[in-house]
């Protein structure tokens, strides 16, 4: 370890805020949540803005040493963890945590990047107004982490993803360059659009510091409801059904296969499920801007008719803010209950809403044939076509031999099918160290070429978060 560039990052942060292994337990940010990835950090830097960010930017480069960005450490493809070499520095951006502004006219707030996105939900609802990205990891995740993996969430379906719920970045480059990008316009056509450069560029190709991002008036009325469908044909159909008839209303369409919540319903029996086992149950939500009586008409004319076509066999619509809450909490309990069930093979995938079930159908098949006992749990938001395809040992399996053994022949058979069904190999958790071999495959030959020159042009050294996307 260099005692020059210890010293230099001591003096720009505070000894307080350079943490140094033997010196510090490092496990919480050099070990994702998952503890699927684990490496060892130079040392841990914790900058306090945007300036003290430039400034250790500047250190590493000077040194030649690389960067690892981190925010809440919420990721589940190790992008922000640093490898094993012990020569990363890992650059956390937690105390980067002011609600910078809000602007209620503008419909928009600027926000430091290392604020947790709960934190900037309730911001926004003090002001009497929404920010509608949310995801199960909120209390944790950050802001930056979420724009530079391009977060979705539960409400894309209504309003995108977190690309289009921002509209301007402020950013430090590989050299220590700030860019000043906090734009609050929703027009904008001078000259290339730096800000989508960065969103979704894991911290490749800079460190966001700061965004300005959009804000919603709050729904006067939100209605909750639970629907069970036999086949994922039928789920499908009841999202066209509810489309036609609720339009932008719908901001919600989870889809919950059986072997989902019978993992929650193990792992958490104090959670109730209403329509008990069924083959996929749907999880609803509308938020209307004219009152709750409207709501409740549309709502359940819809589960009326959608009862009527035989799309649903029963449904439970949330009589109270508590119910919705925990109909809420089933859903966003699968990932834990998948993590205390034991790994899994995890793919975050998106298809054409009308191939989902053909594309499920046939890897269930192919699956079943090659792996017996192999479970598939299967969830995620079936509006935007995003699903979460996971693969879990056989019962009585060890889930790390089962990993260890099959992980790579699994992913090679679901991302084969992905790309058969006109899909993409990763919809919204980034690709990190995880996807890059599988990105390097699948990814057109040109659009590598591409990103590989953007890279090359904005990180020359390649000290930005190195090993990951590219």
């Amino acid at each position: 370890m260099s005692a020059a560039l210890i010293e230099a990052l001591r003096d720009c942060l505070g000894p307080a805020h350079v943490l140094l292994p033997g010196e510090h337990d490092l496990s919480g940010y050099e070990r994702d949540w998952r503890k699927r990835y684990a490496g060892r950090a130079l040392a841990v830097v914790r900058p306090a803005d945007t300036a003290q960010v430039a400034a250790v930017v500047s250190i590493a480069r000077a040194h030649g040493v690389p960067l690892v960005p981190q925010g809440g450490n919420t990721g589940l493809v190790g992008g922000g963890v640093p490898d094993d070499s012990g020569t990363q520095l890992l650059l956390s951006l937690q105390r980067l945590n002011r609600v910078r502004q809000i602007d209620p006219a503008n419909l928009t707030m600027t926000v430091d990047a290392g604020c947790v996105l709960q934190q900037v939900q309730q911001a926004a609802r003090d002001a009497g107004l929404l920010f509608p990205l949310s995801l199960a990891a909120e209390g944790s995740c950050t802001i930056g982490g979420n724009l530079a993996t391009n977060a979705g969430g539960t409400q894309v379906l209504r309003y995108g993803n977190a690309r289009e719920l921002c509209l301007g970045l402020e950013v430090v480059t590989a050299d220590g360059t700030v860019w000043d990008g906090l734009s609050g316009l929703r027009k904008d056509n001078t000259g290339y659009d730096l800000r989508d450069l960065f969103i979704g560029s894991e911290g490749t190709l800079g460190v966001i510091t700061a965004a300005t991002l959009k804000l919603h008036p709050l729904p006067l009325a939100r209605m909750t409801a639970l629907a069970a469908c036999d086949t994922l044909r039928d789920a499908v159909a009841l999202l066209g059904l509810a489309q036609a008839r609720c339009g932008a209303a719908l901001t919600g369409f989870e889809v919950m296969n059986a072997l989902s919540l019978a993992l929650v319903g193990k792992h958490f029996p104090q959670l109730a499920q209403p329509l008990g086992p069924r083959p996929w149950t749907v999880l609803l939500e509308l938020s209307d801007s004219e009152g709750e009586t409207h709501a409740r008409t549309q709502f359940e004319g819809l589960l009326e008719d959608a009862l009527e076509r035989g799309v649903i066999d029963d449904a439970a619509v949330a009589e109270t803010l508590a119910q919705s809450h925990a109909m809420w909490h089933l859903r966003e309990s699968i990932p834990l209950a998948q993590s205390e069930e034991g790994l899994n093979i995890k793919h975050d995938i998106a298809l054409p809403v009308s191939r989902i079930p053909d594309f499920v159908d046939r890897c269930d098949q192919l699956l079943a044939e090659r792996f017996p006992g192999s479970r598939l749990v299967d969830f995620g938001h079936l509006g935007d076509g995003n699903l979460h395809y996971n693969v879990q040992a056989p019962e009585g399996t060890a889930p790390a031999d089962f990993l260890r053994a099959h992980e790579a022949a699994v992913n090679a058979l679901v991302y084969d099918q992905v790309v058969a069904h006109g899909g993409s190999i990763s919809a919204e958790h980034g690709i990190g160290q995880l996807k890059r071999d599988e990105l390097a495959q699948r990814k057109s030959p040109v659009a590598l070429q591409l990103m590989r020159q953007i890279k090359q042009a904005l990180d020359p050294r390649g000290l930005l978060n190195p090993g990951r996307v590219v």
